[in-house]
């Protein structure tokens, strides 16, 4: 099962489950992961959770800005199309910091990623 954590001075304040195949981030109530703050767009980002190919029973996350304001960062890199997650990277979402776990992620699933 894969996570999202947030992060405030690096402890964990809150966790959300990454339990859908799509979870949606931003400020609108309509989203799966709602962070009331100004710097965070209605609609700010989305991950999607899709089967990998080379791996039967493996799920690969990916994160895609959804035209964002301030934009959505991975490692502190500002993401400009979709990204793949791996585990432990830190995503960060206007001034709101995650970490995105997936307990299940294993070094066989990098090198399948890594092949294709």
């Amino acid at each position: 099962m894969a996570s999202l954590s947030q992060l405030v001075d690096n402890v964990v304040v809150n966790t959300f489950e990454v339990n859908q195949p799509e979870i949606r981030i931003g400020r609108k109530a309509d989203n799966d992961i709602r962070i009331d703050e100004i710097s965070v767009s209605g609609h700010h980002a989305m991950i999607e959770s899709i089967p990998n190919v080379y791996l039967e029973g493996t799920v690969d996350y990916y994160i895609t800005d959804s035209d964002s304001t301030n934009g959505t960062f991975v490692n502190e890199i500002r993401i400009e199309a979709r990204q793949r997650l791996n585990s432990h990277d830190v995503v960060r979402i206007g001034w709101n910091e995650f970490r995105f776990v997936d307990e299940d992620e294993n070094a066989l699933e990098k090198t399948a990623y890594i092949l294709d």
